[in-house]
C-alpha cells in the first residue's frame, strides 16, 4: 500500500520583491482608510511591474475615501519611505507611473458580511485550510 504524500507549499519573497512593494502600499492605504473611518471597508489589490504601480479594487467609507491624486500621494511617499527614490534602483516612487483604479465597494458585498442579528460575516476574500469531513 502507497503512503500518502501531504504537500503544503507557500510563497516566500524577499526584500526588493515587487510583492513586498505591493503589500507595503496596501498597508498604508489601509491604515489611512482605518485612521479616517475605523469601520472603513477595503478590497484592493497593488501591482508592480516595471516603473509602474496599480491600485485597484473596491473601497467603502462613510466619513471619506481618499481621491485619486491622494492615493497616489500615499503610494509615493510609501514606495519612497521603503527605499524605491533612484531611477538607477530600477524603481523610483518620484517618477513611477501611478494608475488608480478604486471605485466604491459593491452593496452586494456589505449583505453577506452584515448581519441583522449583531453577528459579522465573512467577505469575499480570505484563505482557507482543510476542508469539511465526517471523519473527526
Amino acid at each position: 500500500m502507497q503512503k500518502r504524500r501531504h504537500l503544503f507549499t507557500s510563497e516566500s519573497v524577499s526584500m526588493g520583491h515587487p510583492d513586498k512593494v505591493a503589500d507595503q502600499v496596501a498597508d498604508a492605504f489601509l491604515d489611512v482608510m482605518l485612521t479616517v473611518d475605523p469601520d472603513a471597508r477595503v478590497a484592493c489589490e497593488i501591482l508592480v511591474t516595471g516603473s509602474q504601480l496599480v491600485v485597484a479594487g473596491e473601497a467603502s467609507s462613510s466619513v471619506h475615501i481618499p481621491t485619486a491624486d491622494e492615493i497616489e500621494q500615499i503610494v509615493r511617499e510609501t514606495v519612497i519611505a521603503i527605499g524605491y527614490h533612484d531611477e538607477a534602483l530600477g524603481f523610483d516612487g518620484k517618477t513611477a507611473r501611478v494608475e488608480v483604479l478604486l471605485q466604491p465597494q459593491s452593496p452586494d458585498i456589505a449583505l453577506g458580511v452584515d448581519a441583522s442579528d449583531g453577528e459579522l460575516g465573512a467577505g469575499d476574500q480570505g484563505m482557507m485550510f482543510g476542508y469539511a469531513n465526517r471523519e473527526t
